[in-house]
């Protein structure tokens, strides 16, 4: 109620557009491939027409924009959030000089774990402007339910009652792993008949290799691709356990809401993830940098049904507890008052 929000898309709307709660206030700015001096035009523009105290750019790309679009800061002040990890190719020299160049237009950079703030200043990155937002999610929306039911809501109420799902959610990007898992899933599915694998999302460009490696697989009418939703909650509680074998995210929201469903996650351990689980208590945190690593903490979870049993339980427990979206906004709305000008 305190804030009116608008949101620039650089170069297109996507479907969340529809879920705002004031989609008139989404400004598209249509930017082409490679740099656009006419997007940086169109920004300052907007930033000229809408007036407003604070920019907020997510990522590198739209800092860039936002810095210059803003004078640098001079019309508005920026914020910026970081919310991956850097990648051993956004550690380049030359991009690290475009953030070190592109943060001083920044009155604040917020990132969402505190594995990400340590990253950034072991760059050497300005420790007085970096802070920590953790993510947040919606228990109210979130929440657990009969298995069989929403199954049944997605269509796979011809599973076996007793058949157990691993899923996986986001979009096909390298560092989202989908293919390292597919092949883990090949080997866990060899001994064990009554496994499944729910992959859901859309979009990235990894999409058409890992959908043909699925339709390859020896057992790939036990794989269940779903494309894109909009509503993810009933194939969050379709599953038994939620596997991230990412390796580049800042706090991945994906656990976040699997766990506020009463999914425990299996993680890879990096992208924050020891920030949301506490291993063996809530869920389970490994070196999942190999296929074959993964499919042995596969086989591992299936040794365990009462373990699993009990930590779905605290996984909801710990999200109501300390992951509450009400918390991530008010969080968010006291940044924002830091940084209005008088």
């Amino acid at each position: 109620e305190e804030f009116d929000v608008h949101c620039c898309c650089l170069e297109r709307p996507g479907a969340f557009v529809e879920r705002l709660p004031h989609p008139e206030n989404v400004h598209v700015l249509g930017k082409k491939s490679g740099f656009s001096i006419e997007s940086v035009v169109g920004l300052a523009r907007l930033i000229r027409r809408l007036k407003p105290d604070v920019v907020h750019s997510h990522n590198l790309g739209p800092l860039i924009y936002s810095a210059l679009g803003s004078g640098f800061g001079f019309s508005a002040s920026v914020i910026q959030g970081e919310h991956s990890l850097l990648t051993a190719e956004e550690c380049t020299p030359r991009r690290l000089r475009q953030r070190k160049l592109f943060y001083r237009a920044c009155r604040e950079i917020h990132t969402v774990s505190t594995q990400l703030r340590d990253q950034l200043l072991s760059l050497n990155f300005p420790a007085n402007k970096i802070s920590v937002i953790v993510n947040g999610v919606d228990t109210h929306r979130f929440v657990p339910a009969d298995v069989s039911a929403a199954r049944a809501k997605i269509g796979l109420e011809k599973l076996d009652p007793k058949a157990f799902v691993f899923g996986i959610v986001g979009r096909f990007g390298p560092f989202k792993r989908h293919a390292a898992l597919i092949e883990a899933f090949n080997i866990v599915a060899r001994d064990h008949s009554s496994v499944h694998l729910l992959i859901v999302g859309d979009g990235g460009p990894e999409k058409e290799r890992v959908r043909q490696q699925g339709a390859n697989s020896p057992v790939s009418d036990r794989i269940h691709f779903t494309g894109f939703q909009a509503d993810v909650l009933p194939f969050y509680q379709s599953m038994n356990l939620l596997v991230v074998p990412s390796e580049n995210e800042g706090m991945s929201n994906a656990v976040l809401e699997a766990m506020s469903c009463g999914i425990p996650a299996l993680a890879h351990q990096m992208c924050g993830n020891s920030e949301i689980i506490m291993p063996d208590l809530d869920g389970w945190i490994s070196n999942l940098d190999s296929p074959e690593k993964l499919a042995s903490e596969l086989k591992n979870v299936l040794a365990v049904p009462a373990k699993l049993l009990k930590l779905k339980q605290m996984a909801r427990e710990k999200v109501v507890t300390s992951f509450s979206i009400h918390t991530m906004v008010m969080q968010y709305a006291t940044l924002y008052r830091r940084h209005v000008r008088n």
